[in-house]
């Protein structure tokens, strides 16, 4: 094979790696969008500004403190859900 063969397989791997390259990115930064605290806090402000609207157009007492019953069910939630994957992981890849 002579060297301008390899060259159109060169930059056919050459953008392939580069395409890997950037999926891994996205990857990377949606991982890190899922796993932040900004997104929790913020989840956290909705859950809670849904539920006092709610609560309070349907007249339910002391609306402001009942919302928070869900807001804090969703903030147990985040706090339990690493520790519940870790334990699916590791029973997963012993299946595997």
């Amino acid at each position: 094979m002579n060297k301008e063969n390899h060259q159109p397989q060169q930059e056919r791997v050459s953008s392939e790696l580069e395409a890997i390259l950037e999926r891994n990115k996205r990857v990377e930064t949606d991982k890190a969008w899922e796993t932040s605290i900004t997104r929790r806090a913020i989840i956290t402000m909705i859950t809670y500004i849904i539920a006092f609207l709610l609560l309070w157009h349907i007249n339910v007492e002391q609306f402001y403190w009942v919302a928070l019953v869900p807001t804090g069910g969703y903030i147990l939630s985040t706090l339990s859900l690493p520790w519940a994957k870790k334990l699916w992981l590791r029973r997963r890849n012993k299946k595997y």
